[in-house]
């Protein structure tokens, strides 16, 4: 018997929508909280991911996108931010290198092209998925999945707020 992770499904109707959304999800992450960033390109990934460190931000400051660096750390008032972009990477052996592993359990972890991550995805990750709506550009559709049931009554918060 297969059992499906819960889930919650967003639609964010413009950049604004998708900011504010960030700022809700960020509200409500701590250290050792995983975010798995999925979708194809142009998506929004980055442009969510960006939102959401410089909401935890005490001083605003650049937020480059970690493709060619694959990992940008952040010191904000949630703790350290790790914001990774696996595309590059050759495979889950190099996970270690960058110091993800750890991370993991120590930090908040944005993470774009998680299936880079095989097995080594953590068991209470958030799953993220961005996809463009076909009828308007600037629209996204998220979807939301996880196992780990923390994540449930966090989410709830986001729906309240």
């Amino acid at each position: 018997m297969t059992t499906t992770a819960p889930g919650l499904t967003l639609a964010l109707g413009s950049p604004d929508d998708t900011t504010r959304f960030a700022h809700a999800l960020g509200g409500v992450l701590a250290a050792g909280d995983t975010v798995l960033l999925d979708g194809p390109v142009g998506a929004g990934k980055s442009f969510l991911a960006r939102a959401l460190i410089r909401s935890l931000q005490e001083i605003p400051e650049d937020v480059p996108s970690p493709t060619f660096t694959l990992v940008q750390t952040y010191h904000t008032r949630a703790g350290e931010i790790w914001h990774a972009d696996l595309y590059r990477l050759g495979g889950p052996d190099e996970i270690d290198e960058l110091g993800l592993s750890e991370a993991f359990d120590t930090a908040i972890c944005l993470i774009e092209w998680p299936d880079r991550l095989g097995p080594l995805v953590p068991d209470n990750a958030l799953t993220l998925r961005l996809d463009p709506d076909s009828g308007d550009e600037d629209a996204r559709h998220a979807r939301l999945r996880w196992r780990d049931p923390k994540w449930k009554a966090r989410l709830e918060r986001l729906r309240h707020d």
